[in-house]
């Protein structure tokens, strides 16, 4: 699949919100959660006015003249949250773009971006049992404490 990273627009932040529902972490066997969880606040501060805030920043995987994919940071009160300067991460793919190496760029160049506009570290929040962590992992990001089901990881730049 070809496809190309570059910054959201304004015009289409809206997206975030189905990116947003694309993030829930469901396992195996498990029915998805009707849309209006979107409504609970734990969810909305990820993309609330986004765009409003400084740093808030999003890029994006676009192939075939739509976006696939997206990677977004703001300083947040979120489940990731570690401290009040330091971002947290949101990334998703839509389900028939993952595991080709899409997520990985998109995260790449969030960090690098991140890196760029002198943030010192980033976190983000995953379920212990989301295919996902091992990829933070190998991203660099450790992690910082835990629950019972998941990790809050934290990754320095």
């Amino acid at each position: 699949m070809r496809y190309t990273i570059r910054e959201m627009s304004p015009a289409e932040y809206p997206l975030l919100e189905d990116f947003l529902y694309e993030a829930i972490y469901l396992p195996e066997g498990t029915a998805p959660p009707p849309r209006s969880i979107l409504n609970e606040e734990s969810l909305r501060v990820y993309i609330r006015e986004f765009g409003s805030r400084p740093g808030d920043v999003c890029l994006t995987a676009e192939a075939g003249g739509q976006a696939v994919g997206a990677v977004w940071a703001r300083i947040m009160d979120d489940y990731g949250h570690v401290d009040d300067e330091t971002p947290s991460l949101a990334i998703s793919l839509y389900p028939a773009c993952r595991g080709r190496g899409i997520g990985t760029d998109l995260l790449e160049r969030m960090l690098a971006r991140l890196r760029q506009d002198g943030y010192k570290q980033v976190s983000l929040s995953v379920q212990k049992a989301n295919r996902a962590a091992s990829l933070y992992r190998r991203m660099g990001f450790e992690i910082f404490r835990g629950t019972e089901e998941e990790w809050i990881m934290l990754r320095r730049l």
